[in-house]
């Protein structure tokens, strides 16, 4: 099969035009999904029996361990990264290729949810519906693509590989982000599992992601006796939410949110601390920097303009966007044949606002693309869920993809 590069060493296959000629390992890793919709539904319904809120360390690795054994399949290998704060990482890889084998792809995903114990539990079907915490995002997922992985190494048809499965991607990929990077550097390119979308549409865009704390200093006083002794910093931090809010340009996809402020202790007292804290959005790196560098530039005009303050900023760039460029846009035609062929749909989604793991793999070079977990609504809500039957389609979509990356 013809192949493209993404720069110097990355191949993804021409499969749309030669998608009739799949291999024979493809076609018999589909033949077997088909028959797998119950033991894969089962396995998803055990993890998300298991809550692996992000902070709930000892449910993240009971998960992790129960991903090992989903994992145990013949021709790879998988690895823990130990956490000092979070469940452990995971790493799957196939075995060393020889000498001159092709580059591997790179497949991301999370073991971690939003909810903490109590708030959303257990796997409930519902018609043709399955719903739980995870069952979309994104141990759904997850599923997936082990069930993807067993059907080829039942075909041998198992292309070189990298796997991660962070612990941390909920807040922000704070470890994981660096594991991930280990992991797949080199890769030919990088499938991303987060929830899949209407129509099964192929994510190629996210914007940037910042977290900024905002903490102005003043002087007390009592706002009687001592007024003019007094340095306000809720005025100064006033005065920085509103250039913050400023900065939002939707026109070029920059939004800043101020979502908390507080501050004082009383109304007779003038406050000497106030703190905000801020989310920032945009669709390109540069944008992204420019932003943050205009919030500092702000904050010192602002406590300047109240005498006596000062104001400092905390964070910056949580995540880079994912960007659409010619490689992922190939990614995307390939693996979408895959998909059209497993009776699944294969267009482009518009920008999503959100950020994903795909951001580190972009970041790095790679051509990346994402939501290609089963197809749901409502994730990081009660009403999460999926269409059960996506499960073996998005399995059969990835197994052939994969399957043409070894002809």
């Amino acid at each position: 099969m013809a192949r493209l590069w993404n720069a110097p060493g990355a191949p993804f296959p021409v499969a749309a035009a030669k998608l009739a000629a799949m291999n024979k390992g493809a076609d018999d890793a589909a033949r077997w999904l088909a028959e797998q919709a119950k033991p894969l539904e089962h396995a998803l319904a055990a993890l998300v029996e298991v809550n692996s809120f992000t902070e709930n360390v000892e449910g993240g690795r009971k998960v992790g361990a129960m991903l090992e054994e989903l994992y145990a399949i013949e021709g790879l290998e998988s690895r823990r990264v130990a956490s000092s704060k979070f469940a452990d990482h995971l790493v799957v890889s196939s075995r060393a290729p020889t000498s001159g084998a092709q580059p591997p792809i790179a497949l991301v995903g999370h073991l971690d949810t939003v909810f903490p114990p109590g708030l959303f539990e257990g796997y409930r079907r519902d018609g043709d519906l399955a719903r739980g915490p995870g069952v979309l995002d994104m141990k759904g997922g997850l599923v997936v693509v082990a069930w993807a992985l067993k059907a080829l190494a039942q075909a041998g048809a198992l292309p070189a590989l990298r796997l991660v499965i962070v612990a941390d991607e909920e807040v922000g990929s704070p470890e994981g982000q660096s594991v991930i990077r280990e992991a797949i550097e080199g890769a030919s390119g990088a499938l991303v599992f987060e929830a899949g979308r209407k129509n099964d549409l192929i994510i190629t865009r996210r914007k940037g992601t910042g977290a900024v704390t905002v903490t102005a200093h003043g002087k007390a006083a009592h706002a009687g006796n001592a007024h003019k002794e007094g340095a306000n910093a809720l005025w100064a931090l006033a005065k920085l939410v509103d250039r913050a809010q400023g900065l939002t340009d939707y026109a070029r996809g920059v939004t800043v949110n101020v979502g908390k402020v507080t501050g004082g202790t009383s109304k007779n007292t003038v406050p000497d601390r106030a703190e905000a804290l801020i989310d920032l959005r945009f669709e390109t790196r540069a944008d992204g920097e420019a932003l943050v560098e205009a919030l500092r530039k702000a904050a010192d005009e602002c406590a300047v303009a109240v005498q006596g303050t000062r104001i400092e900023i905390e964070g910056g760039i949580a995540r880079l966007p994912l960007e659409r460029t010619e490689a992922s846009a190939r990614l995307m035609e390939s693996y979408g044949a895959a998909a059209k062929a497993s009776g699944l749909g294969s267009g482009e989604a518009a920008l999503i606002g959100g950020g994903s793991d795909a951001s580190t793999s972009h970041a790095m070079g790679i051509a990346s693309i994402d939501g290609l977990g089963p197809r749901g609504i409502g994730f990081h809500t009660k009403d999460e869920q999926i269409e059960v039957a996506t499960l073996v389609l998005k399995a059969q979509a990835l197994a052939r993809f994969l399957a043409s990356l070894r002809s």
